[in-house]
Parts: structure tokens; C-alpha cells; sequence
């Protein structure tokens, strides 16, 4: 994945509960839309990021019980999911 965009989406927040527009205002309103989907499309991608790095330990895994190593990228790929799960649950 590309940058963290975690810091930017909870400014945005923070701006919009902060705002001293009517919540009812329709730039108000296409604002916090934006925010919604912006934040929405980050969980997905996490999710689309966990599945596959799921499928990857998975086929690493059976590899394992064939008796070829386990190799140093498949352990720095378990950490990434467990770090993405920690991820989705903080977001």
C-alpha cells in the first residue's frame, strides 16, 4: 500500500466536528460525504490487503507441511497482517 492516509482522514474530522457551518449546509454536508467514502475506501483496501496476505501465509503454510523452509519473507508477511488487523481495529 501507499502512504498511511490514517493522519489525513482524522483531521478531516476533527475539522468537520470542529466546523462552524451548519451540518445542514451543502458543502458541509459534500465535505463529510467525502470524509465517509474516503474512510470507507481505506478500511476495503485493508481488508483487500489482509485477504491476500491471508492466502499468501495459507500457500506458505502448505509449503511448510511439504517440508520446504518457511522463509524469512513469509514471517515478515504474518507480521504485516497481524499489523493490519491491529490496523482496521484502530480505524
Amino acid at each position: 500500500m501507499a502512504s498511511n492516509p490514517i493522519p489525513a482522514l482524522l483531521e478531516q474530522i476533527d475539522e468537520l466536528l470542529t466546523a462552524s457551518s451548519s451540518p445542514d449546509e451543502p458543502a458541509t454536508l459534500a465535505r463529510l460525504e467525502r470524509t465517509l467514502t474516503d474512510g470507507y475506501a481505506h478500511a476495503l483496501s485493508l481488508e483487500a490487503e489482509q485477504l491476500r496476505l491471508e492466502r499468501r501465509m495459507t500457500e506458505l503454510a502448505g509449503e511448510l507441511l511439504e517440508g520446504e523452509p518457511l522463509s524469512a519473507r513469509a514471517t515478515q508477511r504474518g507480521e504485516k497482517v497481524l499489523g493490519i488487523d491491529a490496523h482496521q481495529r484502530r480505524f
